[in-house]
């Protein structure tokens, strides 16, 4: 098998025709059908059919070209590194990360870190934990963020962060004035919920199921950042990872403590074998710094939602309500 006939294969896959994959390789069109013909033959199965004058790929063709694009792909990573080492030298990072943690807090940890003044180029890929575990796997991030939903075997890994959920809602909410949530609160309001399979969800379920309460979810979502901006929008309650949450409370979000401990947790993971740069060791240590910032922050924001909790039940604010409702009652 010749590498060159794989890689007019996947020009033809991709573009749809051989005129068009002899045009973006830089042959003739002979040549390329030529080319297909000779992988059909070591193959011994149909790659194309020819429908109305269109190639139309086979079965086959079809899962072979998964492979065939993970193939390639380590190529181009190469290519990609190549012409950052040839802009930026060894400045480069590399990090992947899940949604939770990759589209608000990785941001602030990029801007504390100052990649500018280091002249370090930063990638960030925002992408699921199972993805996540394959970039790393791969050797083509330095390090990543997931959670513990997956296996971490063929990693070596540490513990980044384990923090309890909050409850999220909107300001007119009927729970809103409340200090804290209790999972009875929850029965018979829309709640938001993560999707089935995630691990957090699955969590919540195994301590509802415990205490006899069933949650009817009139919406559910695979992030914590949708469960925020739909409880935002006032569709119901729903419990969140606490650092996104964190990013929403200047738009007027409402974030409570919860009487059952559901854990969101991100774990960094790291392919086995490989020392890592100075420059990442540099961010995890930002990436530390930030967290413990953040966590002062979400604490500062529920103490101030407790105090405003507090103040609107209070007995003098209670009195005067009542005062005001009297003097309204005289008026009439």
């Amino acid at each position: 098998m010749r590498i060159r006939d794989i890689e007019v294969f996947r020009s033809v896959m991709t573009s749809g025709s051989t005129s068009k994959a002899a045009g973006l390789l830089g042959i003739s069109q002979p040549a390329v059908s030529q080319s297909i013909r000779r992988l059909e033959t070591m193959a011994d199965f149909k790659l194309f059919e020819r429908v109305r004058n269109r190639l139309v790929p086979t079965q086959e063709a079809v899962a072979l070209m998964r492979d065939v694009d993970r193939y390639f792909l380590g190529f181009e990573v190469i290519e990609h590194r190549i012409r950052s080492l040839r802009s930026y030298g060894l400045g480069r990072l590399a990090i992947a990360s899940l949604p939770a943690l990759g589209t608000g807090f990785f941001p602030r940890v990029i801007a504390a870190f100052d990649a500018a003044a280091r002249k370090v180029q930063i990638s960030l890929q925002v992408m699921s934990s199972r993805e996540v575990h394959e970039k790393v796997s791969a050797g083509q991030v330095d390090f990543g963020l997931m959670s513990d939903e997956m296996s971490m075997a063929g990693l070596e890994h540490s513990a980044f962060i384990t923090i309890p959920g909050v409850a999220v809602m909107s300001t007119n909410h009927p729970l809103a004035k409340q200090s804290s949530i209790k999972a009875t609160d929850l029965v018979d309001k829309p709640f938001i919920a993560l999707n089935p399979e995630d691990s957090t969800r699955l969590r919540l379920e195994t301590q509802l199921d415990a205490l006899g309460i069933t949650l009817k979810p009139l919406v559910e979502t695979p992030y914590s950042h949708t469960v925020c901006e739909l409880a935002l929008a006032g569709v119901g309650v729903g419990i969140a990872h606490p650092i996104v949450a964190l990013d929403f409370v200047a738009r007027g979000l409402v974030i409570k403590r919860i009487d059952v401990e559901v854990m969101f947790t991100g774990v960094l993971v790291f392919r086995p074998g490989t020392p890592l740069a100075e420059n990442a060791k540099h961010f995890l240590r930002f990436m530390r710094l930030q967290l413990g910032r953040d966590q002062k922050a979400l604490e500062q924001a529920m103490a101030s939602s407790d105090a405003v909790d507090m103040a609107s039940t209070s007995p003098k604010k209670t009195h005067a309500a009542r005062s005001r409702r009297g003097r309204v009652a005289d008026q009439e």
